[in-house]
């Protein structure tokens, strides 16, 4: 398997777990902001004690990398907590759903970001992907819950877009793991305060699925994605990630019994098969 082939494979494996992920909104009953701190708090520790144990050199090599990495870590922070909000208004498949609108952000961010020529092809799927996300919009009502949730959806999704094309210029830089460090650390103080401002109960059972969700939904998945970028354009990754609501949709289901709309359906096909078609061309 050569290196992009792997590359790619890592960004596969990464999103069905960010799919997964997805359902700890609706399986922790806590506030998003307290989930996303504990979150990143048990990643960015499993992290640490992985760099530790690995002997890896965790400074930065220029100080302004230190500042572009805390805006990082604050762009994450909000993205989760946008996230996680969608789903807990909302569903998970319109939380996963209008989160995947993001290619379509990175489609017309990346050329202003690294210099590049905007593809027609890659608009095209774009548009094809965001025509799938729309069979799943209700109708815009801002007291209905639903569309609270794709309004956090796609505050969640144009985060999430701006923080891949800054992933995609440090991980030449660094490794995955220490990027996802500084991000998640960075993320973790900043939502610190709201451990004392919401004054949180913590049950067994929902610290037992936080420090599941920061390690293995976040701390490997993240580090997987991150590292798939050094060889796999952004907006490839962000078609690739258009499976996470279907991943998501599948398993909400099964564990849950959130049963999906025929609209919902129908959506996914539109964003699976425009996947796979933007991974075999990456290919």
């Amino acid at each position: 398997m050569n290196i992009k082939n792997k590359n790619l494979t890592q960004i596969h494996l990464a999103v069905f777990l960010f799919g997964i992920a997805g359902l700890f909104g609706k399986l922790i009953s806590l506030s998003p902001m307290i989930i996303v701190l504990g979150r990143v708090f048990f990643s960015s520790v499993f992290l640490l004690v992985v760099m530790l144990f690995i002997k890896k050199d965790i400074k930065l090599k220029n100080k302004k990398d230190y500042f572009y990495l805390t805006v990082m870590g604050l762009i994450l922070a909000i993205h989760w907590s946008a996230f996680f909000k969608s789903i807990q208004v909302s569903t998970v498949a319109i939380g996963l759903l209008i989160f995947s609108t993001f290619p379509v952000f990175v489609t017309f961010l990346e050329p202003y970001f690294f210099k590049e020529k905007i593809v027609k092809r890659d608009i095209v799927i774009a548009i094809i992907t965001l025509l799938g996300v729309t069979l799943v919009v209700p109708k815009f009502k801002l007291g209905d819950n639903l569309t609270q949730g794709v309004l956090w959806g796609v505050l969640s999704s144009f985060t999430y877009a701006i923080l891949s094309m800054l992933n995609r210029k440090y991980v030449k830089e660094y490794s995955s793991v220490v990027i996802a460090f500084y991000e998640q650390s960075v993320a973790t103080l900043v939502l610190i305060p709201f451990l004392f401002l919401i004054k949180p109960i913590f049950k067994p059972r929902d610290i037992f699925l936080l420090i599941l969700l920061g390690i293995v939904f976040t701390a490997i998945s993240h580090t997987l994605f991150i590292n798939g970028l050094k060889s796999v354009k952004t907006q490839t990754a962000g078609i690739i990630s258009s499976l996470e609501p279907v991943y998501g949709i599948v398993f909400a289901l099964l564990i849950i019994g959130e049963v999906p709309t025929l609209r919902e359906i129908l959506g996914g096909i539109i964003i699976l098969g425009t996947a796979f078609y933007s991974t075999i061309k990456s290919q």
